[in-house]
């Protein structure tokens, strides 16, 4: 809650333009820009290596609720 409540006053920020006070942030991209924060998100952190892809691979397997043998992990 203290996050959203400091997000809600930096959003109604003002300066003082001559003797009236103007919003800082005109527009909400100004604030926060929704498609460089998307594409941040969908940027690959990390090569995969064999080893990992099949971890995940048992991982989506468990759970879908399929049955994994130890066999089969490896």
């Amino acid at each position: 809650m203290h996050k959203q409540a400091w997000l809600n006053h930096q959003v109604t920020l003002t300066r003082e333009q001559g003797k009236k006070q103007v919003p800082i942030y005109k527009r909400f991209k100004d604030f926060f820009d929704y498609e460089k924060y998307l594409k941040e998100v969908n940027k690959p952190k990390m090569r995969l290596n064999n080893r990992m892809k099949r971890m995940a691979k048992v991982a989506k397997r468990i759970n879908a609720g399929e049955e994994v043998s130890h066999d089969r992990i490896l």
